[in-house]
């Protein structure tokens, strides 16, 4: 009847430097952890709630590679996977990861990674950048669509 749905969108922050690897093949991967907070009301206190994400990307990951650091803010859309392997003991390990068929740059640092006062400076402006298939923000908001 129905068919099944594995669809994921995170907005957050990316935790570390991603690591850009290649296939035997030549294609590129990228891969990076990605925060977001829950926020809610405990009592009369705001309590900050952060889980921790791993993504990979698979399109345009070169790209992404050059503009994305450890603080960039990205929206993540994509599907969920878990892998399997047996570690070196022979115990099952597995792996959860948001595969992104989507990334979208929100801000991102303009610094390099040895120059943490420049990237911390710029960190606080929106900086968005068009560059095919990375979408823009820009290019993905259209003011007569905000609700409000």
């Amino acid at each position: 009847m129905f068919g099944d749905l594995n669809e994921v969108t995170l907005m957050g922050n990316v935790t570390k430097d991603p690591d850009l690897r290649y296939t035997p093949s030549g294609a590129g991967v990228l891969s990076f952890s990605m925060a977001t907070n829950r926020r809610y009301k405990k009592g009369e206190e705001w309590v900050d709630e952060p889980s921790f994400h791993n993504i990979v990307v698979w399109n345009s990951a070169e790209q992404l590679a050059q503009r994305v650091k450890k603080g960039t803010r990205l929206i993540v859309q994509g599907r969920l996977q878990t892998r399997s392997w047996d570690d070196k003991e022979g115990k099952k390990q597995y792996k959860t990861e948001v595969v992104s068929d989507k990334t979208i740059l929100i801000a991102r640092y303009e610094g390099s990674n040895d120059d943490a006062g420049a990237a911390s400076n710029s960190a606080t402006r929106q900086a968005v950048t068009k560059s095919e298939p990375v979408e823009s923000a820009e290019d993905s908001i259209d003011p007569n669509d905000l609700p409000f």
